[in-house]
């Protein structure tokens, strides 16, 4: 009775996935007319059966050229919104010591599993996606496999941890059940389905499955390309036919008054493995939700898909391959000539074959019109206007403006005007990069939650900086009280490195980091090299980090009411800086309310360095 009620249970996902499957099988053929076009494979069409179809030249002297400005289009496109990697932070739950503590340490939780999963390549990936599809997900789990090892069984197989991993989903993989939910939160189900060869879902669920040959997306040459007297080949999305696969489908449920926590089914071809609640706390307050983040190119109303600009930019683009090469084919018949000859003048084959090459003897019939050429034309102007029309028509598209181009050299425009014209390109991108801001947001979110559910024991965690220091600190669940998300920076499209370089160049020059006397401290200048990108350029600078870091190591030993005496390797200035900065903080503030003893402590500190200097330099005269 058990196993029919489970062979029900997959013959019921696999019908709704069939349904999705086909319910949404207009946009899976545009998603591939948009990835054909992006690489290049641009004669091709969506025939009356909701196919890809390639279509062939009407004659053998046909240009049939491909002339690709959406793939430029779009690398710049990526190339802006790569700088759209803004780095998360935590806020405090409230003011309270414990809060600000747990905040700081959840700000580097989160920076350490950017710098494990390597998170920008993954953020990368999903922008590809939804820059050529519309849309793209990324899916945050708990991976079991990974993760430290805490024991070993008896058959010396390693026990882990776990840990947040992960993944990014092609719009391919995920099927809602409805296309009209606006957003993940939205929908009522969710199934993500992906092809794992039947190795791999024996390593993931320990089942043996048997395997299929599965359709699945692949490359393949298009051929047909070129012009007359060459060939050309290209690259185009064809289905493909793959050995010994099996398809994992999950459905995802959400919370409902039968099933207050939600619902996950797993079936592995025609396995049912799992079949439960959603196993992550990942919502707000410990509610169950998908584990799945939208990102979109273009937000559409009333639709779960985003837009993508190849959508646009494909009429442009047939229309520009076809200017072209009718211009090239006028080119041909001025170059090459197009002789009219009497019948039976002269030899019609020797001619086809050997065209009128320089020297040629060309002997005709005694009497008849010798063979003359057509009058030569021109190429029309309309040609070359229609061309510029259509070049416009990118930019005007697509909101990409390469300003540097000639025609905006020549024009000589004041720095204000391009400057201005910069600035009006990035605000074209303001759709995709708020998507890309609330993805990530959403992100860390989902990661903080699942650490707050699964970190049970201690776990060490080591954190990358920009200078490549490289700090371990241990947490535990109840070190992770927010999840309230924000960013250290909101435009990021606006500046870049050099900008950011200029301005601290400006602050130098207007005095703005020196002190009162004009000179800039030890501890100030380390900060204007890190700032640079410079913070271990020379071993000098890697010396004053290290006394910073010292000096803030004694200022938790004071905090915990320890006497700390100055070292002669110590640099007094750097310390002495470092510890009146802690004591001006908010922090100290609330700490010397609680204990007021702590004031004297650090007063009494700060004076035994400022003796220690003193002390040093009578020696050095």
């Amino acid at each position: 009775m058990k196993e029919k009620i489970k062979n029900s249970i997959v013959e019921e996902i696999k019908q709704d996935f069939r349904a999705r499957q086909e319910a949404r099988k207009c946009l899976e053929t545009q998603w591939q007319l948009n990835m054909n076009f992006y690489m290049g494979n641009q004669f091709c069409t969506i025939g009356y059966g909701g196919e890809i179809e390639d279509y062939e030249k009407q004659f053998f002297w046909q240009e049939r050229e491909v002339f690709n400005h959406i793939a430029p289009i779009l690398e710049i496109r990526l190339a802006k919104l790569l700088k759209v990697k803004p780095k998360t932070i935590v806020l405090p739950a409230s003011n309270d010591d414990s809060d600000l503590k747990t905040a700081k340490v959840s700000t580097k939780v989160l920076d350490s599993v950017s710098n494990r999963l390597n998170l920008s390549a993954k953020i990368n990936e999903a922008m590809k996606w939804s820059e050529i599809c519309g849309t793209s997900f990324y899916k945050i789990f708990w991976n079991p496999n990974i993760g430290q090892v805490i024991a070993r069984s008896e058959n010396g197989e390693e026990i882990r941890s776990g840990d947040v991993d992960i993944s990014v989903c092609s719009p391919f993989e995920i099927f809602p059940d409805s296309d009209t939910c606006e957003n993940v939160e939205s929908c009522r189900s969710i199934i993500h389905a992906r092809v794992y060869g039947k190795d791999e879902v024996k390593s993931m669920y320990g089942i043996d499955v048997k395997g299929e040959n599965i359709n699945v997306y692949a490359f393949d040459s298009v051929s047909g390309l070129g012009g007359l007297g060459y060939t050309a080949t290209g690259t185009k999305i064809v289905e493909a036919r793959k050995k010994d696969s099996v398809l994992v489908i999950e459905k995802y449920e959400r919370p409902s008054v039968d099933r207050p926590n939600g619902r996950l089914v797993i079936i592995a071809g025609d396995h049912l493995v799992f079949d439960g609640d959603l196993p992550y706390e990942n919502g707000a307050e410990g509610a169950r939700v998908f584990p799945f983040v939208k990102q979109v190119s273009i937000e559409q109303a009333g639709s779960f898909w985003g837009n993508s600009v190849i959508d646009r930019l494909i009429p442009v683009q047939r229309a520009y391959n076809a200017v072209k090469n009718r211009k090239h084919e006028f080119l041909n018949r001025l170059s090459m000539g197009i002789l009219k000859v009497e019948d039976g003048s002269i030899d019609i084959e020797n001619l086809e074959d050997e065209g009128l090459c320089p020297g040629k003897i060309l002997v005709y019939r005694q009497g008849s019109t010798p063979p003359s050429f057509l009058t030569e034309e021109e190429v029309p102007s309309s040609f070359d206007e229609e061309e510029q029309k259509l070049l416009d028509e990118f930019r005007n598209i697509s909101g990409v403006t390469e300003v540097m181009d000639t025609d905006y050299v020549s024009s000589n425009l004041s720095g204000i005007a391009l400057e201005l014209m910069v600035e009006q390109d990035e605000l074209r991108l303001t759709t995709s990069s708020t998507s890309i801001k609330n993805a990530i947001k959403k992100l860390a979110q989902q990661v903080l939650r699942l650490y707050r559910q699964f970190a049970v024991l201690p776990r060490l965690n080591r954190i990358v900086g920009d200078n490549g220091e490289v700090e371990l600190f241990y947490f535990t669940k109840n070190d992770i009280s927010s999840d309230d998300i924000a960013f250290e920076t909101e435009n990021e499209l606006g500046e870049t490195v050099a900008q950011k370089r200029q301005m601290v160049f400006e602050l130098l020059n207007a005095g703005l980091l020196s002190d009162d006397n004009g000179n800039i401290s030890k501890r100030m200048k380390s900060k204007i090299l890190e700032l640079l990108g410079l913070g271990i350029w020379e071993n000098a600078q890697d010396l004053n980090d290290l006394h910073i870091k010292k000096a803030e190591k004694e200022n938790f030993k004071l905090i915990e009411g320890k006497e700390v005496l100055p070292l002669d390797i110590d640099d007094d200035d750097l310390h002495i800086s470092e510890h009146i900065s802690f004591m001006l903080s908010d922090e100290f503030d609330k700490r010397v309310e609680k204990n007021k003893a702590l004031q004297d402590l650090f007063l009494s500190h700060i004076n035994l360095h400022k003796e220690h200097k003193k002390l040093n330099s009578q020696s050095e005269v």
